[in-house]
């Protein structure tokens, strides 16, 4: 698990976001790279999983989500499709029949065991496939290959005072909740991550998180 000291709050105030996402240039340049290089090597994986997804349920092949970005800026997240049609009402079912899950729902916004899921959208989401699209949002300037989970409107007030240092960065792909417990990690815990991810910034904490991606991939057991 990556542990990162939080600093005090610094200039990162609701009314002063930096006119630069973190990292500036150099972290750009690498962005570029790696996007274009995944890109062009993880082509026939991205081939397998649009022919999985659009033969496992109807419905569009790539799922766009609305996030909240740098500086407030939104944005359409890009996935491939994990979840059957009339979500919301496959959710709210869930939620209303398993009070446990309800609780579960609105401490970690996430489930074990997700109604909304189809089979071939729960292999990819454990492996993490469903988020190769987003290497298009990296390449667009929306995301970063490392960096804070993305936000969606709904969450703004979950972050309160925090809200700040997170809208200095571009969200990642990855970041510090990927490699620190993922789907058990306590939402205020991952508010707790992002604040201090920008806070304390570095290439190397990016190098860092990027090497524990791939091992918090394969132990997909907490993954859900």
């Amino acid at each position: 698990m990556l542990e990162i000291a939080s600093k005090p709050s610094g200039n990162l105030t609701a009314n002063s976001v930096s006119l630069t996402p973190i990292g500036g240039s150099a972290k750009r340049l690498v962005d570029i790279v790696l996007a274009t290089f995944g890109i062009v090597i993880l082509l026939p994986l991205f081939s397998l999983c649009l022919l999985g997804t659009f033969l496992s349920s109807p419905g569009s092949v790539i799922f766009r989500h609305r996030r909240v970005g740098f500086q407030g800026r939104r944005f359409e997240c890009l996935k491939f499709r994990t979840m059957a049609p009339c979500v919301d009402k496959l959710l709210h079912g869930h939620l209303s029949a398993n009070p446990q899950a309800k609780e579960k729902w609105e401490e970690t916004r996430k489930l074990r065991h997700d109604p909304r899921m189809t089979l071939f959208g729960t292999i990819m989401h454990k492996t993490s496939l469903d988020e190769l699209p987003q290497l298009f949002n990296v390449l667009k300037g929306d995301m970063s290959i490392v960096g804070p989970r993305p936000m969606t409107d709904d969450e703004i007030e979950q972050y309160a005072h925090r809200v700040s240092a997170y809208l200095t960065c571009r969200p990642g792909i990855t970041g510090p909740w990927q490699i620190s417990g993922r789907s058990e990690t306590r939402y205020s815990a991952r508010v707790t991550f992002d604040d201090a991810y920008a806070r304390n910034w570095s290439l190397l904490m990016d190098v860092d998180i990027m090497l524990g991606t791939l091992p918090a991939v394969l132990d997909s057991d907490d993954v859900y």
